[in-house]
């Protein structure tokens, strides 16, 4: 049930009643606990403008059309046109209770849609580092808040397994006669590689030379090329077991995937005018993007050696998604960076035809991760942070703050599971929370906190209600009763409980998953002040002490639900 979405239908329809049709400027704020009212109407007075009418009386004939639903304590119209909405408790208690006998807490399933997220990606052969933390994370929380709502979501890994870096390390290993199979960290080779073709022509001629072979299919570089493709995966996979990622081997569709449509996209172009030679290479020449001499930027999809560049692959891997996957809707998580390269890979795609006109292309771009001197979170070497590394750290510092919190003796074995829920929930929470579009430093301590809008706090706000149940050898399953909110800090965490589906919706239509965090940080801090001033484990009244233990059990499902579909594990005891 999404409230916001009721009070727009209530409030469109009575301006439709008055003979209005433009209905496009009504919002629906939720004030929370800013005001006395707990919603408020806004759009009235531009309606109002543009139909040269005065907004004052537009508000009161509208507020006197929606009074007669029942949902509604009150309605209270402001100068200059603005409407306040009071909640009637007796539905909220209603409402409350259907959400109970709901697997879904009364969220509603969306038309569905097919949605392709494309996030992490990582480069083969390299060693997956703390900027692909963002990528993966962000992209993993969305696919799971996507189909929560019911879309029918593809996962696309689109990993960097195709192209120089391939000829580099191939060139490499045929010079110093290395098997491949002995092979472990091809990073390191890698990176000797790259020094070497930096610095040696005749080494640069090789790389290129192996390059192309590569991309002809040679049968001597291509099972190289496997052995280093499938040894990173195997890498990669250890880390999104670890991360709690939803991405498999299933979700893989690399570089190397579009590689047999890169030929027929650049003919395909050439046929349809698009593209042209210009000094031997194969070029798109795009008038929306200007060059620093303000000429039309010329985007290359075939270089004069007849190799191909990320702008061909990208192109092949959209119409693919548009043709053959039939998407509804694209989502790309990767950093701001990118943009530039997306917007014209989309201009070229919908000139040459691919993007058929219902499809919905969203880039959602991301900040950095920073350290405490605001600079790229790196080693003090200068490197990338390993996110393997990243990962055991945080296990390793969650253990440490388990081992000095806890006053009985623990297992190995539970330590170890409490440890990388915490841990690894943490780091995950911490990102999440955080407006993606932003940067953020990275801060052991405030990460790893056990208050504030953190993993930990939100953790031990589940097991705190869960102990309550404990306490009092009540099971939630037969909890039985009604709900009655008789006070102020009854009716705020009843009324935040009914905000669950509004909040999904808003973090899935907006991508921002730090939404969601909010309201779950919210949602904990609110029960916190019920339990404090609304006894349960003392209240007298069997009735009431019912009542506080059905809102204190849809609170725990809420933030169970809510934290599992962002990908991060609660904890039953801690």
């Amino acid at each position: 049930m999404n409230i916001k979405l009721i009070l727009k239908k209530h409030t469109s329809q009575a301006l439709i009643s008055l003979g209005i049709k433009n209905i496009k400027y009504i919002v629906i704020n939720n004030t929370g606990q800013k005001k006395p009212w707990n919603y408020q109407i806004d759009g009235l007075i531009k309606i109002a403008k543009e139909l040269n009418i005065n907004s004052f009386n537009l508000a009161n004939k509208v507020s006197s059309k929606i009074r007669i639903h029942n949902m509604y304590k009150k309605v209270l119209v402001s100068q200059p046109g603005f409407i306040s909405i009071f909640l009637n408790m007796l539905w909220v208690e209603k409402k409350l209770e259907k959400k109970i006998k709901s697997a879904r807490l009364d969220v509603n399933y969306v038309k569905k849609k097919n949605i392709i997220i494309d996030y992490s990606s990582p480069n083969v052969a390299k060693e997956m580092h703390v900027g692909h933390l963002r990528s993966t994370i962000l992209g993993d929380a969305t696919a799971r808040i996507m189909e929560f709502l019911g879309h029918n979501v593809i996962r696309a890994n689109h990993i960097g397994d195709w192209g120089m870096q391939f000829g580099m390390i191939i060139a490499y290993l045929k010079q110093y006669k290395a098997n491949p199979e002995t092979f472990k960290n091809y990073n390191e080779i890698y990176q000797k590689a790259k020094i070497k073709y930096d610095n040696d022509k005749l080494f640069s001629n090789k790389v290129k030379l192996y390059t192309k072979k590569l991309q002809s299919e040679d049968k001597s570089c291509m099972k190289i090329w496997k052995k280093i493709v499938n040894t990173t995966i195997k890498k990669n996979g250890k880390i999104y077991k670890n991360l709690n990622v939803t991405l498999t081997n299933k979700n893989i569709m690399g570089e190397s995937f579009y590689r047999k449509m890169l030929f027929n996209i650049v003919n395909d172009l050439k046929e349809k005018k698009i593209a042209v030679e210009y000094h031997g290479s194969i070029i798109v020449f795009l008038n929306n993007f200007k060059n620093r001499d303000g000429n039309p930027m010329g985007v290359i999809i075939q270089k004069k050696d007849g190799g191909f560049l990320y702008s061909t692959i990208d192109l092949a891997c959209l119409k693919y998604r548009c043709e053959t996957l039939h998407a509804d809707k694209i989502i790309y998580y990767t950093d701001i960076r990118q943009n530039k390269h997306f917007m014209q890979i989309i201009e070229i795609g919908k000139k040459a035809g691919y993007i058929p006109n219902y499809l919905k292309i969203e880039h959602h771009m991301f900040g950095m991760i920073l350290s405490e001197d605001n600079h790229p979170f790196k080693t003090r070497s200068g490197n990338n942070i390993k996110l393997s590394s990243l990962l055991e750290k945080a296990i390793k510092k969650a253990k440490t703050i388990i081992a000095t919190k806890k006053n009985t003796k623990i297992s190995q074995k539970r330590l170890d599971f409490l440890a990388k829920r915490i841990g690894i929930g943490a780091i995950k929470y911490f990102d999440l929370s955080k407006n993606r579009t932003t940067n953020y430093v990275f801060n052991w301590n405030k990460i790893l906190s056990f208050s504030g809008n953190t993993a930990p706090y939100m953790q031990y706000a589940y097991t705190r209600i869960l102990s309550i149940f404990r306490k009092l050898n009540v099971s939630m399953i037969n909890l039985q009763g009604k709900i009655q909110l008789k006070n102020k800090f009854e009716n705020q965490l009843g009324i935040k409980l009914l905000e669950f589906e509004e909040i999904i919706t808003d973090t899935a239509n907006k991508g921002m998953p730090h939404i969601l965090c909010l309201y779950l940080y919210q949602l904990s801090t609110l029960f916190s002040q019920f339990y404090e001033k609304c006894s349960i484990l003392f209240s007298k009244n069997t009735e009431i002490r019912c009542s506080r233990l059905i809102l204190a059990f849809l609170t725990a499902r809420t933030l169970k639900k809510g934290l599992n579909i962002i990908g991060i594990s609660t904890i039953n005891y801690m």
